[in-house]
Parts: structure tokens; C-alpha cells; sequence
């Protein structure tokens, strides 16, 4: 897993580098290359690259289109752990929106871990005189949509092969990318950038498959807690890359942010398991 936040949190970075390339255009370049990666895994896999859930397999590429096409905006435009810890309240609205997608039941102690994650984010965000609150509600709409492609991909997640989830994200979002670039936004990126440009794909693809792996071996609150370890790197980077650096408070916002989410996944499966028991 850790392998897998490194190579994510490595996007994050490169999408930041290609800041002037428009993050639609990044996200259809790095849909391309997953397209292509995704099929070649199906085929030598012999899977069937359609799946049979075709309504919640659609609306999972469609909910992820616009989560990544708005994060890449933020990830851009803010400071980069900035973007990142809006990026952490997607677990959030994904337990909020399983109430009414997947009738799971939010627990009392959830909604006080909640508040903190929500307060984490303000005191980041709100103090912070980079982070324009239209980016910010970017951010949180990103985080929503998100949410909302978590799960979708719980409703598939038992009759579907990973690869199969995986393949439906980009078979949805290369074409509506495509388009807009094509009649909307579209910079011709010189050598270098075109490389770079391949390379978000092909380390997407290589942090999906890390992160595919962990979740087959090892317990899934564990490995959902270790990706936030994510706000380290995005706080490195953005210090060595970018210069950015952030007062006290910020700081205190970005533990707060982790600290109710961490405690919110390990409270939920702590009583999952006192239940079992």
C-alpha cells in the first residue's frame, strides 16, 4: 500500500508540474494510456472487458470522470496538500451517500468524527489566502462525486473483476474528455510534456495496481487508513517542488482532517467487528 500512495501521491505532483496544460486535457491523456493498459490486462486475462453491470459500471466512469477532471483543477490551482486534504473528504460523503445508495447506516460516533474532518478542512482552507473559495467548493464537489463513485463501485464489487471496474472509468471518460478538448480547451504539449503526460497514466495504472493487491491481502480498514499517509508526501513535494509552506493552523487542520477520518473508518469497522463477535 505504501507503494501505492507514493506512485498516487507522484501524479499528484506531475499534474501539478503540467499546471498550464488544462485539466481536462491531463485527465483525457491519462485516461488514453489506462484505456490501453486496461484492455491488454483484460485480454491476457481472458476477461470479458464488459462486465454485466453495465448501469452502475457507467455510472461509476461517469462519477469518477468529474471527481478526477475537478481535483486535477484543484491540484493546479491551490497548494498541493491543500488539494490533497479536499481530496480526504470523499471517504466522508462516500459513508453520507451510502445511507442512500447502499442503505448502510451511519453510526452515532461517525457524526462527531465527521464534524472534525469538516473542521480540519476549514481551519486548512479557510485561513489559507491561496485557497479562493471557489476552489475550495471545487474541491468539496470533487470530494462529493467522489464519494458517490465509491459506491457505485460497491454495487459491482462482487460481480465484477477489478480489471473490469477499473476499465469502464477511462471507457467513460476518454470520450467525454476527448470532445471538450477537441471543441473547448486543448493545448498542443511540447516533447517533454508529452511525456510527462504519459507518465500520470502509466503511474495511475501502476498505483492502482499496488492498491488492487493490498486490498486482496491484507484487511481493508488497514490499508484505507494507510493512504493517508498521502498528505507527507503532497506536504514534501510541495515544499522541494513548489516552495509552498503553511502557518501553524494549517497545519493543525491538516491533522485534524486525517485524525476524523482515520477514527471515523477505525470506529466503523470496530464495531463491524464487536457486532461479528
Amino acid at each position: 500500500m505504501i507503494f501505492a500512495v507514493f506512485f498516487f501521491s507522484t501524479m499528484g505532483l506531475l499534474v501539478k508540474l503540467l499546471a498550464h496544460i488544462p485539466a481536462v486535457e491531463v485527465v483525457f491523456f491519462r485516461s488514453i494510456v489506462s484505456l490501453i493498459l486496461s484492455v491488454g490486462m483484460l485480454r491476457y486475462q481472458r476477461v470479458s472487458i464488459w462486465g454485466h453491470n453495465k448501469k452502475y459500471l457507467i455510472l461509476r466512469g461517469v462519477t469518477g470522470s468529474v471527481a478526477l477532471i475537478l481535483y486535477f483543477t484543484t491540484l493546479q490551482a491551490i497548494p498541493l496538500a491543500s488539494a490533497v486534504t479536499l481530496g480526504f473528504m470523499a471517504p466522508v460523503f462516500a459513508t453520507l451517500l451510502g445511507v442512500f445508495i447502499a442503505k448502510e447506516k451511519v453510526l452515532k460516533m461517525q457524526w462527531v468524527f465527521f464534524l472534525t474532518a469538516f473542521a480540519g478542512v476549514y481551519l486548512v482552507e479557510g485561513f489559507d489566502h491561496r485557497v479562493p473559495w471557489y476552489y475550495f467548493l471545487i474541491g468539496i464537489v470533487a470530494a462529493i462525486f467522489s464519494g458517490l463513485a465509491h459506491n457505485f463501485i460497491r454495487k459491482v464489487n462482487v460481480t465484477e473483476h477489478p480489471l473490469v471496474i477499473i476499465f469502464y472509468f477511462p471507457l467513460v471518460t476518454t470520450p467525454i474528455t476527448g470532445l471538450y478538448c477537441i471543441f473547448f480547451e486543448w493545448v498542443t504539449p511540447n516533447l517533454q510534456e508529452f511525456f510527462m503526460l504519459i507518465a500520470v497514466g502509466i503511474i495511475t495504472q501502476i498505483a492502482q495496481f499496488f492498491m488492487t493487491k493490498s486490498l486482496q491481502i491484507e484487511v481493508i480498514s488497514k490499508v484505507s487508513i494507510l493512504r493517508y499517509i498521502s498528505i507527507f508526501f503532497a506536504l514534501s513535494y510541495g515544499y522541494f517542488f513548489f516552495g509552498e509552506t503553511y502557518d501553524i493552523t494549517a497545519y493543525a487542520g491538516m491533522l485534524l482532517s486525517v485524525a476524523g477520518v482515520v477514527l471515523n473508518l477505525w470506529y466503523r469497522n470496530y464495531r463491524l467487528n464487536k457486532q461479528k463477535a
